[in-house]
């Protein structure tokens, strides 16, 4: 049996196995000769002290234990070209996972995308980026993949009581995923290259018989005795099924607007909102690193920070590292800013979206919406902010002190921001309560992160999109919709889950709850 470790080495032997053996040798009081191998399962950062440290969890095998590498491969899935066909709207994460999970349980997903594949969203990107054109079905939010391909491919969750965190990690490992995002900490991809990992995902369901249908949006679900009968599409024609696995992530519209319309049970949910936060990856390190030069075994330093301002709460959200700010609108006539980093995490900037928590009482000037009143409080800040920085996807930007002191800021430095920004006095943006308590919030972040409450940040608003306005209710055990049998709200869209892992954990799970149904 190995022996399994738990230490603290310095970040060049955590990164060097000439180090690392000689390392634990002496520590463990073996010669170097007798370790055959050491395997890291865990690693993260401790930056708590001057001297930075890698914690690894280790398992180390003596010459003559017996040690055989792991390969992690993907399920023995059947052909089930042939058989019960279950919907599944939406490509995003949990899309993609429930329909993998519904093949290996012997069921045929029909997924359907309003957007495009995940190579030809890339022309709709440069579009938005570079002349400010928003295509409605097919940008940083819509087509395959989701809103995670190209804005991140983060792969932390704290829900680890949602599901099995390891199941849709290896499964992305054997899709082509680094093997390292089974060890690190805060496991990340990078929207360079989860693109082909989403493709090969989208390969294999169609090899074994499931169906992907791109540029397809859903515009009515049919519904009969409270029974769901199958799906009308844009151009007119019906898919019939008794089975549908709504996954239509946080911005569908549409989608909350269709279900209200047809008096399907919604509620309104709490998010938060807030900017977009710019800084020089630079100064993040030296914040977080204690030193002027980070150098070459420690990477882009991240940022978590979480405050209470006012009675709400104030936090750090989708931090990126070495990353740069997106234009996310799904709609002309608004703008909505996300962030994201390669995976490399090279850029010379590091942005954050900082966010305040909302609760339903915010919503009541939207009142006559009901359920929808949360989304309609989201829509009007993306449309002021379009309108204030001069109706293109320009961002209302303002220089972090200037904001704190309600001054305009006299000049806006290029950001990472590729449609460029507009100084605006971003109180004009937001609701007084909102403003009020970002203005105390960012002098109270400065008190606790040294040199980070500088004039050297931008503030890009807003922030909007950080979970869906909208949830959509079902029941714990079945994950059928209270009201519509056969329905099943799944992942960010309905509003249980929130990021990459755990929108696949909730995919599965409806999968699996299908399955049950059908026997």
């Amino acid at each position: 049996m190995p022996r399994e470790l738990l230490v603290q080495v310095s970040p060049e032997v955590a990164h060097h196995d000439e180090q690392l053996y000689p390392h634990i040798a002496k520590l463990i009081q073996v010669p170097v000769q007798d370790i055959q191998k050491i395997v890291v399962l865990k690693r993260s950062i401790d930056a708590r002290q001057r001297a930075i440290k890698f914690n690894l969890k280790l398992h180390v095998f003596l010459q003559g234990e017996p040690f055989v590498a792991t390969k992690i491969e993907l399920p023995n899935y059947p052909n089930v070209e042939s058989a019960k066909e279950v919907i599944v709207v939406g490509a995003g994460p949990a899309g993609l996972f429930a329909a993998l999970q519904l093949i290996e349980l012997g069921l045929k997903p029909i997924v359907l995308e309003r957007g495009k594949d995940v190579r030809g969203r890339r022309r709709d990107l440069k579009a938005i980026n570079r002349d400010g054109i928003v295509n409605e079905d097919s940008n940083y939010c819509f087509g395959e993949g989701g809103a995670g391909t190209y804005s991140d491919g983060k792969l932390y969750t704290r829900s680890k009581k949602r599901g099995d965190v390891d199941r849709i990690l290896q499964l992305l490992v054997a899709f082509g995923a680094t093997p390292d995002i089974m060890v690190e900490a805060h496991p990340h991809i990078g929207t360079n290259k989860l693109p082909q990992i989403i493709q090969d995902i989208r390969e294999k369901i169609i090899e074994h018989g499931g169906k992907v249908l791109f540029e397809t949006r859903v515009t009515d679900i049919l519904i009969k005795n409270n029974e769901v009968q199958g799906v009308q599409i844009q151009d007119g024609s019906i898919i019939h099924a008794s089975k549908l696995i709504l996954a239509t992530g946080h911005s569908a519209r549409d989608i909350f607007e269709l279900l209200h319309r047809k008096e399907v049970l919604i509620e309104a949910k709490p998010f938060a909102l807030g900017v977009r936060a710019e800084h020089p990856q630079q100064l993040i390190d030296s914040i977080q690193y204690s030193c002027d030069f980070r150098g070459a075994y420690l990477p882009p330093a991240p940022y978590s920070i979480v405050k209470q301002i006012g009675g709400r709460g104030m936090y750090s959200f989708c931090m990126c590292p070495g990353g740069v700010i997106a234009p996310c609108a799904t709609a002309n006539g608004e703008v909505v800013t996300n962030g994201w980093s390669p995976s490399k995490r090279d850029q010379a900037t590091a942005n954050s979206g900082i966010v305040v928590e909302l609760r339903l009482e915010d919503f009541k000037p939207f009142a006559q919406f009901g359920p929808l009143a949360g989304m309609e409080f989201q829509k009007d800040i993306e449309q002021r902010a379009w309108r204030l920085a001069g109706s293109t996807q320009q961002v209302p930007a303002q220089r972090m002190v200037d904001f704190s002191q309600s001054k305009i800021s006299s000049s806006i430095p290029k950001t990472s921001y590729v449609p460029g920004t507009q100084s605006v006095e971003l109180g004009e943006v937001f609701p007084g309560f909102l403003t009020q308590t970002m203005r105390e919030g960012f002098v109270q972040f400065g008190k606790s992160m040294k040199g980070y409450f500088t004039n050297e940040a931008i503030l890009h608003a807003p922030e909007s999109r950080t979970s869906s306005p909208v949830r959509i209710p079902r029941d714990n055990y079945t994950l059928e919709h209270l009201q519509i049998k056969g329905l099943y709200p799944c992942g960010e869209g309905a509003g249980y889950a929130g990021g990459i892992i755990s929108a696949a954990i909730d995919g599965e799970k409806c999968a699996l709850k299908i399955k049950e149904a059908i026997g």
